[in-house]
């Protein structure tokens, strides 16, 4: 009877142990905001509960406008009909003035860095100042920022704060995000070579320094 009663207090004992560890379980975190603990990547997920942009009125933006002073969207230039590629026929708002820009026509013929961001992306926040910084470095092919599921007038007041000019672009639509396939974390960047094409920046996921951006986008350019 004793070694009963002992087997018994110990298998009670096991199913307290698992209930508590099943507990700790289910009300451990679960898909915060950051991608992972992975120190190989500082991306932040994006998940279908951020909705795409809606743009505010242009009068409500223009103080932010005139306070951010974004260099204007790039314009198709004359080398010719756009190459194909997946920009082609897509066209977004530009954030820093009024107006849409076809990307693929604006920047064809012409070698681009497009950066994936948005103003709560706490790693976009550090890599923006080092973009900024490659843009302004002579040489550097041009820099164009896509806003992504975020506020128009939270984008503009981060690039004001962080004191970055070089312009961007509003996905209100998606339709970049889509054609892209920007993974479900950002930020993430992308090669536009002259004919059209793109590559996805694989690594680093987080540019740290200028030279780094130069780097990876002469490394791009010369992919076959």
């Amino acid at each position: 009877m004793l070694r009963t009663g002992v087997r018994s207090e110990l298998l009670w004992t096991i199913v307290v142990v698992v209930l508590a560890i099943v507990g700790i379980v289910a009300l451990w975190p679960q898909d915060s905001d950051p991608a992972s603990g992975d120190p190989q990547t500082s991306q932040w997920r994006v998940t279908g509960e951020k909705p795409f942009i809606a743009m505010p009125p242009d009068a409500e933006l223009a103080p932010l406008r005139s306070r951010a002073d974004l260099a204007p969207c790039p314009t198709p230039g004359d080398v010719g009909p756009p190459p194909g590629g997946p920009l082609a026929d897509i066209t977004v708002p530009c954030l820093g003035t009024p107006g849409t820009v076809d990307l693929a026509a604006a920047l064809a013929g012409r070698p681009a860095l497009l950066n994936v961001w948005a103003s709560w992306c706490t790693p976009c926040r550090e890599e923006i100042p080092v973009l900024n910084a490659y843009a302004e470095l002579p040489g550097a092919v041009p820099v164009v920022g896509i806003d992504v599921r975020d506020d128009a007038t939270s984008a503009l007041g981060l690039l004001a704060d962080l004191d970055a000019r070089y312009p961007s672009v509003v996905d209100t639509r998606g339709t970049l995000w889509a054609a892209l396939q920007v993974p479900n974390a950002i930020p993430t960047s992308y090669v536009l070579r002259p004919d059209g094409s793109v590559r996805r920046v694989a690594s680093p996921v987080v540019f740290t320094e200028p030279g780094e951006v130069a780097r990876t986008v002469q490394r791009y350019l010369a992919e076959p």
